[in-house]
């Protein structure tokens, strides 16, 4: 027998639940007071003196969000510390003890909140989770993953004491199955019907927005928490501050298929003071509306992750401006990481002799490319045709769209095109904007129009200007060629 030290009232909820099965049923949190002492045997805890509490039910639909939030976070922790996805699914599949564990402890520290019946956000449950599992971390290191999986016992101390490690790649069945089998029940509480045939409210209100069952369907496989979701506490709020912001109803289905996340952040606590912190970056207040649409998880980031990225495009040389700017027509860089991408990026960039603020500024979607499947093919591409370093990093520098575009679809076959025209290739470094031209519809017509007028024309008039003012330099160019021939003919007369 091992006795253990005093538990918090997060631990007590595994206790009643090991020794008497029906608490996962009833779903009743209980508030403990006074101090407790347990013991271990092999059946289980024992509850050594007598414990006072008062029981406040929470609703079941409450516990099946929340344990959804939690086995997200845990797999987000999982994967921050190097597991791949598919193993970080295998130990969550395998750990209910653990997330009912975690699923307590909200409601321990934030007893406060459930006595009012106030739920947490998306991101109080992030915040007061992540915490906690760095803790475990650091206490248990690579033991964490045998821990969430044995909880409430702990792992064998020593090796020679464990037992053979478990294989990762159980079979698949067992695996899929228990993660298909939450989808299925959430995905099948989207079209669940009451006792008088009708259809959830939650679900009712969302196909009012113009979502079908299909979409609702598919938002739940990706996120099996949304179906959970109080209407009048979550999702009609949020909605309707949307809508308050002048997004169009038509554009909501679509910020709820990109992020349905959103829909579990808290307006006055998360939601509104994340847009005036953002704004106070430079983000235009105005443009809201078309933010949100193109990048919804903007609003989910904890606020240290937007430090981070700010802090990372202050130190390239940006000014807040610029920054603002950049936030305004690219929402999105937010989402990448500085350590995995923007920092390596921009060592890359330095490394072509490029001004990192300048393209930052010009072309930000840049920095979410991959160095290996885009940046250095692109490099490499332009390298073998003979550009020095120097020349492609004026190219990226003047056109910062230039790696953007596809190497098999775009880029070499504008050069094999290019190579048919009668300019040099020094052209390219002064006018890269080229490879941002269509083909056929503009590169081709226009230079052979010009090669039939026997003119020639810088490629950067070619291609840049207006249909009009290109029609008017061409046919002003061939006035000048013959008065110049007319002249020419005179004078040998």
């Amino acid at each position: 027998m091992q006795t253990f030290s005093q538990l918090g009232p997060s631990e007590i909820f595994f206790i009643a639940r090991r020794d008497n099965p029906c608490t996962s049923n009833c779903r009743a949190q209980l508030w403990f007071t006074g101090k407790l002492h347990f013991r271990q045997e092999s059946f289980g805890f024992r509850i050594k003196n007598r414990v006072e509490y008062s029981a406040r039910p929470v609703p079941p639909n409450l516990i099946a969000a929340e344990k959804e939030e939690a086995k997200a976070v845990l797999t987000l922790f999982f994967k921050k510390q190097g597991l791949s996805n598919s193993v970080s699914v295998r130990i969550i599949n395998k750990s209910d003890l653990f997330i009912d564990h975690l699923v307590s402890r909200l409601h321990s520290v934030h007893k406060a909140r459930y006595l009012v019946g106030r739920e947490l956000t998306t991101l109080e449950i992030r915040d007061s989770l992540i915490p906690y599992l760095e803790q475990l971390h650091e206490q248990h290191g690579d033991l964490l993953s045998d821990l969430v999986v044995s909880f409430p016992d702990p792992p064998p101390p020593h090796a020679e004491d464990r037992p053979p490690p478990v294989p990762l790649t159980p079979p698949r069945g067992l695996t899929d199955s228990a993660a298909d089998s939450k989808k299925l029940r959430a995905v099948s509480r989207v079209s669940e019907l009451d006792t008088e045939g009708a259809l959830r409210p939650q679900t009712l209100y969302l196909l009012d927005l113009g979502l079908n069952l299909e979409q609702i369907k598919t938002i739940t496989r990706k996120f099996a928490a949304f179906p959970y979701y109080s209407l009048e506490g979550k999702i009609k709020p949020v909605v309707e501050f949307l809508l308050d912001l002048g997004i169009p109803k038509s554009d909501i289905p679509t910020i709820l298929c990109k992020r349905p996340q959103i829909c579990g952040i808290s307006l006055t606590d998360n939601l509104k003071p994340t847009m005036a912190f953002l704004e106070t970056l430079g983000i235009d207040k105005n443009q809201w509306a078309k933010i949100i649409y193109r990048f919804p998880a903007i609003l989910t980031y904890s606020r240290q992750k937007l430090i981070s990225t700010v802090e990372f495009l202050t130190q390239t040389g940006l000014s807040e401006e610029q920054i603002g700017k950049i936030l305004t027509r690219c929402p999105n860089i937010m989402s990448y990481s500085v350590e995995d991408k923007l920092r390596p990026t921009m060592e890359y960039f330095k490394s072509l002799n490029v001004d990192v603020a300048v393209l930052l500024h010009r072309c930000p979607q840049t920095f979410g490319l991959s160095i290996e499947t885009n940046l250095k093919p692109v490099t490499e591409f332009f390298l073998e045709k003979g550009y020095g370093i120097d020349e492609i990093g004026i190219m990226i520098s003047r056109y910062g769209a230039l790696y953007t575009f596809s190497l098999r679809e775009n880029l070499m076959p504008k050069w094999d095109y290019f190579q048919t025209m009668d300019y040099p290739k020094s052209e390219l470094v002064k006018f890269p904007q080229f490879f941002g031209y269509s083909l056929q519809e503009r590169i081709k017509p226009r230079y052979e129009l010009v090669k039939r007028s026997g003119v020639r024309l810088l490629l950067n008039q070619v291609l840049s200007l207006s249909g009009v003012e290109f029609e008017k330099v061409v046919k002003k160019k061939m006035m000048k060629k013959l008065l110049s021939d007319h002249q020419s003919s005179s004078e040998l007369l």
